[in-house]
């Protein structure tokens, strides 16, 4: 057993009878067929820059997060999501983490997704806690195999004429090493914050940012039909900015993901999985 899989036995225990129980995977298949993993759906953002950061043209972001590729999640899912990056084709795409339930090697339900989900100006990511537990290093493999840009605690411009675009990948928030300091190093004007978790706010350590993406509190999986969860993920940022667009004091605001896969059991309700187009102006 990996030593990561060992510094956890009771998880790892609780997650050897949830994979038990959802049957490699059929469960989840199931519960797609009959509309209990909720359909793929796209929702927009407009956001203007100042003056003093005036981009040659409108930049078309792409984010998506929580995967979840496992028994939790049917491949069908990731299936539905290609075809919104399709359809919207974004400038750059940006991954927000937890690819993965259970084992690292789930990650290989990605790899379609990863190899047609190309943006023109590339696709940059970074991991979440469960890419943590389970491996992050064979899933950062996989998706540098795929051509994604793996941020961990740094940085990249994106390419002319977008060069005055950053994007800053901080480390997990809780189970990584997050540092600040490194992942704003020499950052360019305009700072796209890309985050696993609400909870890389706390990490910002007087950083700014132009624009912040997050995932990790799955909108609640299940919700009200107002889109109330009805359960908060762990985390004081994560329970306050747990779905939607929010302005954060001193920098720009702040765009919580309701993910796309499943953890713990394979239904969203009021949650639907989603592919974020936030369009900078």
């Amino acid at each position: 057993m990996p030593p990561h899989k060992r510094a956890r036995p009771i998880r790892n225990a609780v997650e050897r009878v949830l994979n038990a129980a959802l049957l490699g995977g059929r469960v989840a298949r199931l519960s797609y067929r009959f509309g209990g993993l909720g359909r793929a759906r796209v929702t927009h953002h407009a956001i203007d820059l100042p003056p003093s950061q005036r981009l040659e043209r409108p930049l078309r972001i792409g984010f998506a997060s929580d995967f979840h590729a496992g028994p939790t999640t049917s491949p069908a899912v990731f299936d539905d999501l290609l075809a919104c990056v399709r359809a919207e084709a974004p400038d750059v795409l940006l991954l927000g983490g937890d690819y993965v339930v259970f084992d690292a090697h789930n990650v290989a339900a990605l790899r379609a997704f990863l190899a047609a989900a190309r943006a023109p100006l590339g696709t940059y990511a970074v991991v979440g806690n469960h890419d943590v537990w389970n491996g992050r290093a064979d899933i950062e493999a996989a998706l540098r195999a795929a051509g994604v840009d793996v941020l961990v605690n740094r940085n990249v411009a994106l390419p002319a004429p977008f060069g005055a675009v950053s994007v800053c990948g901080i480390d997990e928030p809780w189970t990584g090493e997050p540092s600040a300091a490194d992942t704003f190093a020499g950052a360019g004007a305009v700072r796209l914050y890309l985050m696993h978790s609400p909870d890389g706010l706390f990490r910002l350590d007087g950083e700014r940012f132009d624009v912040g993406f997050a995932g990790h509190t799955h909108g609640g999986q299940i919700a009200r039909r107002d889109g109330a969860p009805l359960f908060h993920p762990s985390g004081p940022c994560s329970r306050d900015y747990a779905y939607g667009r929010f302005d954060v004091p001193g920098n720009g605001p702040l765009i919580v993901s309701c993910g796309v896969g499943c953890s713990g059991i394979p239904l969203r309700v009021n949650a639907d999985p989603e592919l974020v187009i936030c369009t900078l102006r």
